[in-house]
């Protein structure tokens, strides 16, 4: 007969619609929904609020973690930049569409509408969390977002600007 196995203890975390740390990227309002402390680090979520016409980051790829963006509101448009092997290709995702953007995926995102924008995105493992936190201290609420400031954010947390194709 199979051991038995007791039934674990471990408390689930619910996290109110008007709740979480805040954290301003320029004109890009952030709401950390699960920093990883409750799921040993394999997962984080945050909440983007993205303003009409808003530029994202640079495009870049990330050498430790996945991504998933799930849209919630307006459109996200999602930029696959040419690189070696790699056609460049522009995706429109809509409110209800789910992106998953696997490790060492180049890509980049931005708000090319009229309405404001908002999605939901994942990170596993739960570090990356941590680069919004610097990229937020970076920069003063209200400010321009500029892709010198993001690179340098970037550097820390395995995540690698992509380079046009010579």
């Amino acid at each position: 007969m199979p051991p038995i196995v007791s039934t674990p203890t471990v408390p689930i975390n619910f996290v109110h619609a008007t709740a979480g740390e805040i954290i301003h990227l320029g004109p890009v309002k952030l709401r950390v929904m699960e920093d990883g402390t409750r799921t040993d680090n394999r997962l984080s979520a945050v909440e983007l609020i993205v303003p009409p016409r808003t530029p994202g980051p640079p495009p870049h790829w990330h050498e430790m973690h996945d991504e998933t963006f799930l849209v919630t509101k307006g459109t996200i448009r999602f930029h696959v930049p040419e690189a070696a092997g790699l056609e460049a290709k522009v995706i429109d995702a809509k409110e209800g569409d789910y992106v998953v953007v696997p490790t060492r995926a180049p890509h980049t995102f931005s708000n090319e509408t009229d309405e404001e924008a908002r999605f939901f995105n994942t990170f596993t493992p739960a570090f990356y969390i941590h680069y919004f936190k610097l990229l937020g201290s970076l920069i003063e609420e209200g400010k321009s977002m500029t892709p010198e400031i993001n690179e340098q954010a970037m550097a820390y947390y395995a995540t690698i600007p992509v380079r046009k194709p010579q």
